[in-house]
């Protein structure tokens, strides 16, 4: 659970340090599975390629969370989540939704899901 903790935190520093991205990926496992508002994705460099995409079109980001608690009746996690920032286009955003994750053995995040309140958060990342 411990690195569902950091992955909000670390998102967001590694807009602007190396060491933070590479703390981030060491959270997820090679063959991670992801999903973006349905649209499923798998394994650690497409991960790494979505999150330069956030950052290439937002000039800065910042994550809230209330916590992590275990999915009733299931190996799942859950949080809400509320975001905001701004654009590289110079325009602000918000946005809110939860995560759904999965841990391996190791404590490594092996699934991902982003489920935002606005369906067309990631309508850009379907390919």
């Amino acid at each position: 659970m411990e690195n569902l903790e950091k992955y909000f935190d670390l998102f967001d520093q590694s807009r602007t340090s190396e060491t933070a991205m590479e703390e981030l990926t060491s959270l997820f496992t090679d063959d991670i599975v992801f999903v973006l508002n349905g649209h499923e994705k798998t394994g650690i460099e497409n991960w790494k390629l979505f999150v330069k995409t956030v950052f290439k079109e937002n000039s800065d980001i910042k994550h809230m969370f209330e916590g992590w608690k275990k999915a009733e009746g299931s190996d799942l996690f859950e949080t809400p989540w509320a975001v905001c920032g701004k654009r590289s286009s110079g325009t602000v955003f918000t946005q809110t939704g939860k995560d759904i994750a999965r841990l391996n053995n190791e404590g490594k995040i092996c699934y991902l899901e982003n489920v935002p309140d606005n369906t067309n958060m990631f309508a850009s990342y379907k390919n």
